[in-house]
């Protein structure tokens, strides 16, 4: 794969609006997570919601309505950090026709839905402004994206749970290598809704308490939401001071509907196909930010899985104590971790890790690392069915 520019990023999570508030967050180990305020759930957990206002969906696009397009739409709007203005800028340049969207998720609209049929429960009918194709599919968030920015590229939806906005990175970059568009806005969003909440709760994966990644007594997840887009855009010599992606390894090991090899065979094929994609060898990464998700088995298997490739030598830590586990959206906000990690040169320790497992041998990170001289990160994200993506990021392409 040819390596592609990242020339804007943004997000929004439970650690506020922005790039800069997410700096701070990391840096100062600042965790967002808290009690539950949206929904009502019969079992204690601690939960990553986003507390500050939305924006308001425009009146011609009402019909994409949802917690997921106003999510990601405050992360597109910020200004500080540009996103919107280089997405219009890549339009000019390329035309609308050649500039794509894809967004990886896994609730989509699910809290709109959940508001709707609980309406319809209590009256007998569905509420007449519920729109299934435009709020509740996988597709609405992306196709809302494309309306609000006059796109005209290939527009779509990617959905492997926890690996989805990761696949999403991987998806935009092969529609430039292959000529298909000139620049891709992807990335991630999801937002709280009952049935992650219960469902996890039901696999008995949700922790009552703050998550503890790669710790000897985690007992689960907290689950987040956000956002985190990234615009994408065909390589040359103007965009090469730019961080770049230079590849996503991916492999699907189908041990199991929701838990992992145990020897994480899936999970070291995408870090090997990461690393060959590269043109690089395990010893030219600098720094891992690990999927970590805090449950007993997945954090077990990671660790072997990274110890296997990495024989132990690459400083790695977790970021979901901080921005809990925001599901679809996870692998795209943590590659913005991998992003800012770069710019400013430190290592975000791992927020609730008390005492790290003994069967972790591989070197997580407890405290912030600050001066750190990164050039290539990578960022680990596995989802249900072991469907396993691995992203490996440089600071420029010289």
């Amino acid at each position: 794969m040819t390596p592609v520019p990242v020339t804007s990023y943004a997000t929004i999570n439970a650690c506020g609006l922005g790039n800069f508030a997410f700096y701070q967050a990391l840096l100062k180990q600042q965790t967002g997570l808290g009690e539950l305020g949206l929904l009502d759930i019969p079992f204690k957990t601690k939960v990553a919601e986003i507390r500050q206002p939305l924006p308001v969906i425009r009146p011609e696009l009402t019909v994409y309505d949802s917690r997921n397009s106003r999510v990601a739409l405050a992360a597109l709007n910020h200004a500080e950090d540009g996103l919107r203005e280089a997405v219009k800028s890549a339009r000019s340049r390329y035309g609308a026709a050649r500039v794509g969207v894809v967004i990886g998720t896994s609730t989509s609209g699910l809290y709109e839905t959940e508001a709707a049929y609980a309406k319809m429960l209590n009256t007998g009918v569905m509420p007449e402004d519920f729109y299934f194709l435009s709020r509740h599919a996988y597709q609405a968030t992306p196709r809302f994206l494309q309306h609000e920015l006059a796109l005209r590229g290939p527009c779509f939806a990617i959905s492997t749970a926890c690996s989805s906005s990761t696949k999403a990175i991987a998806a935009g970059q092969r529609l430039i290598n292959n000529d298909i568009c000139d620049a891709v806005l992807v990335g991630g969003v999801d937002t709280l809704c009952l049935l992650t909440l219960r469902g996890f709760n039901s696999l008995e994966l949700v922790a009552e308490d703050f998550c503890r990644p790669m710790d000897r007594h985690r007992k689960g997840i907290n689950i987040g939401e956000g956002a985190a887009l990234l615009l994408l855009e065909k390589p040359n010599k103007a965009l090469q001071q730019y961080p770049h992606v230079l590849s996503v390894g991916e492999s699907t090991d189908a041990y199991h509907m929701s838990t992992p090899h145990p020897e994480g065979q899936g999970a070291s094929l995408a870090m090997q196909q990461a690393l060959q994609q590269a043109g690089l060898q395990s010893q030219a990464i600098d720094y891992l930010n690990l999927h970590a998700t805090a449950t007993l088995i997945n954090d077990h298997v990671e660790a072997k899985a990274v110890e296997y490739v990495f024989k132990n030598t690459l400083p790695c830590s977790a970021t979901k104590g901080i921005t809990g586990h925001t599901l679809g959206a996870a692998g795209a906000i943590e590659a913005i971790v991998a992003l800012l990690a770069l710019k400013h040169g430190f290592i975000p320790g791992t927020w609730g890790l008390q005492q790290t497992d003994a069967d972790c041998h591989c070197r997580v990170d407890q405290q912030t690392l600050p001066g750190q001289n990164l050039h290539i990160v990578m960022s680990n994200s596995f989802g249900f069915g072991g469907n396993n993506a691995s992203l490996i990021l440089s600071s420029d392409y010289a």
